[in-house]
């Protein structure tokens, strides 16, 4: 792992980073949002991000999040983590009642469908994506009680 996403891959693991990123996501969504998912703070540092729309289950809203991700199979994976929090995100909840979403990746909006991993293709991901950034198994580390949510997210 080269460059800043090196030196950042250690410090995501921290306790302190998890407070830190949670301040910097509304930055992270706002540039997203300008950049149509052109640029994102993560990307400043190495990152890939996207954001996610989702449609909210209780208000049927739109709900925009950043997110970082990984290329599988044609989509994108991202992770359920909440910086391994007690509670699973609620973008992740609002993935499971509505699966379909948008992902705005490098300036392109991607109409997906969202589709929860299990079993051994969810341990083939996870591997795939803690490579990509080591702090998701400190983060799983931290969320102990609860099984943090994979997702692949499918063109449609």
């Amino acid at each position: 792992m080269a460059g800043l996403r090196g030196l950042f891959s250690g410090v995501g693991k921290t306790k302190g980073f998890a407070v830190f990123g949670k301040v910097v996501v509304p930055l992270d969504r706002a540039l997203l949002r300008l950049s149509g998912g052109r640029f994102g703070v993560g990307n400043a540092v190495g990152l890939r991000t996207l954001l996610l729309t989702t449609t909210g289950r209780s208000s049927g809203q739109p709900r925009q999040v950043p997110l970082l991700y990984v290329e599988h199979g044609g989509g994108y994976v991202v992770i359920g983590s909440n910086w391994g929090g007690e509670k699973h995100p609620a973008w992740s909840a609002n993935l499971l009642a509505k699966p379909e979403a948008e992902a705005s990746v490098g300036g392109r909006a991607v109409p997906v469908r969202g589709r929860l991993l299990a079993g051994a293709e969810r341990e083939r991901v996870w591997q795939q994506v803690a490579e990509y950034w080591p702090a998701y198994d400190a983060y799983a580390d931290r969320a102990s009680h609860r099984t943090i949510r994979v997702f692949l997210l499918e063109p449609r």
